[in-house]
């Protein structure tokens, strides 16, 4: 448990690393070591006598192996813990002291051809730089859920790379490594390169429901007991399936604990403490139970707006429960059920996929972008108060049984019941059905965390929770030991924006600005085929009106639209906005459709660029309410779905236009967003307009249901 930084190639090195040490004081504070090679600084911090917190107590390292270590061929620093490493010392005839130290001569021993070999046979929660000294190569890698931060920066043109645990803690926009790939910086040619990490694939297709069902219960009953430590430990228990069921286990297992539980105590007792309570009382563990006032709430928020680098309402409201829970207790170590909803298709989300087939497509996808959100501001909140977090759902075998897993073993819809699996197997155990069998409440919400930001924001005379918070985001607005001076949010990465002209892209787009991303550029794929899988195409040609309305560069690509091959031409637009703009990330408009999200993030991917999709699985209903309360004027250009006819082709969306959407829906299964395809938008104007756009159009149908406008004129207007 401690904090690691690495740089080259900048001016007053040293100094920018101490600068970057004291930032990240809550990770460590008094035991900094920063050695120096060849250009290359390398750093670690922890607190005294906690460099070790990690390793279970399976063996004592001494005093003097303390990080970075190094020898006369390699470099290594390391923030984590790995569960096998006695294991596989034994395997490959490894003396070592600690885990840390057996990663290393592990990779001393086979070579870093053969580091992703190595990285598969590990088992844990880690993260580490692995520094080649003669070759001077730096090699990056994390386990493959991303349980441990890693982000790092890169600047060809100034020969400048940095990597470091957390965001904040240097003046640059750093990108988080993707677990799922090990970075290699070659010092000497400037460049970096990446070697994939595969998640293990499964094939159960030939094992029936019961064996599968054996299969998953075992692998967690593992996954829960390998993390137990010989001292102390704690549970967050919210009252849900999740940390009732790690209880459970635990209860089995004869082992004792002590559970948390943090809420606001201003208004109605917090909903989840009533089965939190429940829970505990059944597991015979001494509950413990934080309930702080609004006052006490306000004093801590800039601290947690800080440490989670973030002021998204949703996620402070849930930094908030853990913050609260894991302050000052004696527990070194913490377990939580996060994962458990993503891999077992536990948030209400899922409800709304109608082929069942598709829910493993989907757990995947919610899986693989968890580091960038939950995973990383709830390891920094932990680490904060000096605990570690372990988290048995996202262990590396589970992962890949629960991404493989029958999707009848998750989601059964008469009657509804969701992350089935872990429901009967508590049950089993003996938990009570009442209990098992509870729908999620949202931590924020059933803490009263959410309730207590929105009263705050009311207080302070804000219109949002989200204005509130950003208020918040200043300089001197910390009276906490992690002073916020010179770090509040920096400048975010510039992006460019994939424009439909459609509301999806541009309520992306004002997303992004209102977080404080600078918009570049925008681009535009025209495409030939009217019925691409990829790109909307209706009003296409509006775009250049749109970009000057705007006033934002725009980028157009034209394709055939072939499916698949559209994809190149993508790709194309993408590169050429890097070269020309010098973009760090891709915002689109990707509100349900996997099949545009993962062709979008795997392009970025290979382009080493970030993809940001804002609106993803946002509920319809409250987004058409926000884009209306934004005041966007959208016009529906086109229709194509039972219970829509030429009455809706032209007309501007207002309140009582969203009234009909949610009664077709009922009525038709209408999807009131249009992402089924129902009907096609154009954005005539917006709160960011500079100009607003007025259009003259014919109207054409097909049939009864389906038609479009055909454009006339279009101009633009002062406004």
């Amino acid at each position: 448990m401690g904090c690691i930084i690495g740089l080259s190639g900048f001016n007053d090195s040293s100094k920018i690393m101490k600068s970057g040490f004291k930032i990240m004081n809550h990770r460590g504070c008094n035991n900094l070591k920063i050695i120096y090679h060849k250009n290359f600084f390398f750093g670690y911090n922890s607190h005294s006598q906690s460099n070790y917190v990690e390793q279970l107590d399976f063996v004592n390292p001494p005093n003097n192996l303390n990080q970075p270590l190094v020898s006369s061929k390699s470099i290594l620093v390391f923030d984590g813990v790995i569960y096998n490493w006695l294991t596989l010392s034994k395997k490959y005839l490894i003396s070592a002291k600690s885990d840390f130290d057996f990663l290393k001569k592990l990779i001393d021993k086979q070579g870093v051809e053969k580091i992703v070999f190595i990285i598969n046979e590990l088992d844990g929660d880690f993260s580490f730089a692995y520094y080649l000294k003669k070759e001077e190569k730096l090699f990056l890698a994390r386990d493959v859920s991303g349980l441990k931060p890693l982000v790092y920066f890169f600047d060809k043109k100034n020969n400048q790379f940095m990597f470091a645990s957390e965001k904040k803690s240097l003046p640059v926009d750093f990108i988080h490594l993707n677990p799922r790939k090990i970075l290699c910086f070659n010092v000497k040619k400037n460049n970096i390169s990446f070697k994939n990490i595969l998640i293990k694939k499964i094939d159960l297709k030939k094992i029936n429901l019961i064996n599968q069902k054996i299969l998953v219960e075992k692998s967690i009953l593992k996954s829960v007991v390998k993390r137990v430590p010989k001292n102390e430990f704690a549970l967050l228990l919210s009252g849900g399936i999740d940390s009732a069921l790690i209880g459970k286990i635990f209860q089995k297992n004869n082992l004792k604990f002590n559970s948390y539980f943090a809420g606001i105590k201003d208004f109605s007792k917090p909903a989840d403490l009533f089965f939190a309570k429940k829970v505990a009382e059944h597991l015979q563990s001494n509950l413990k139970v934080k309930l702080i006032s609004v006052n006490e709430f306000e004093k801590e928020l800039p601290k947690i707006i800080f440490l989670i680098e973030s002021s998204d309402p949703l996620k402070v409201g849930i930094a908030s429960t853990i913050y609260f829970a894991v302050k000052n207790i004696p527990e070194k170590i913490v377990f939580s059920g996060v994962g458990a909803d993503e891999l077992f298709a536990g948030y209400n989300r899922f409800k709304e996929i109608k082929d069942i087939n598709n829910i493993n497509e989907e757990c995947l996808s919610s899986f693989l972008k968890m580091f960038e959100n939950e995973l990383y501001f709830e390891n920094i909140i932990t680490i904060a108060n000096k605990t570690s977090l372990r988290l048995p759902f996202l262990d590396k075998e589970l992962v890949s049984i629960a991404l493989s897993l029958n999707p009848k073993l998750k989601i059964v819809n008469v009657p509804f019941e969701n992350k089935k699996v872990l429901r009967d197997f508590a049950i089993e155990l003996g938990l009570p059905k009442d209990l098992a069998l509870r729908p999620k409440k949202a931590a924020q919400y059933g803490s009263n965390f959410d309730k207590a930001i929105n009263f705050l924001a009311k207080k302070n005379n804000f219109k949002s929770k989200k204005d509130y918070l950003n208020s918040l985001n200043t300089p001197n607005s910390s009276n906490s030991s992690n002073s916020l001076n010179n770090s509040n949010f920096k400048a975010k990465l510039p992006i460019g924006v994939l424009l439909s002209t459609g509301k999806d892209s541009l309520s992306a787009m004002h997303l992004m600005q209102k977080k404080g991303y600078e918009i570049k550029c925008l681009i535009t794929i025209d495409s030939k085929n009217k019925d691409s899988y990829m790109f909307h195409t209706p009003t296409i040609k509006l775009a250049r009106l749109q970009s000057r309305a705007l006033n934002i560069p725009l980028i157009i690509v034209k394709t055939n639209g072939v499916k698949e091959k559209e994809l190149i031409d993508l790709k194309k637009a993408i590169f050429k906005a890097i070269k020309k703009y010098d973009i760090k990330g891709i915002c689109s408009g990707a509100l349900f459709s996997n099949y545009q999200k993962e062709r979008i993030e795997k392009i970025c991917g290979s382009l080493k660029i970030s993809s940001f999709t804002p609106l993803w699985h946002l509920n319809q209903k409250d987004y058409l309410k926000f884009l209306l309360k934004e005041n966007f004027s959208i016009m529906i250009t086109k229709i194509a779905c039972l219970g829509l006819d030429e009455n809706w082709i032209g007309k501007i969306l207002c309140e009582k236009d969203l009234l009909g959407l949610i009664n077709l829906e009922k009525k038709f299964g209408v999807n009131i967003a249009g992402e089924g395809g129902e009907y096609e938008t154009l954005v005539l104007d917006a709160p960011f307009f500079k100009k607003r756009i007025l259009i003259d159009f014919d109207k054409k149908m097909e049939n009864e249901f389906t038609g479009e406008i055909i454009l006339k004129k279009a101009i633009l207007k002062e406004k």
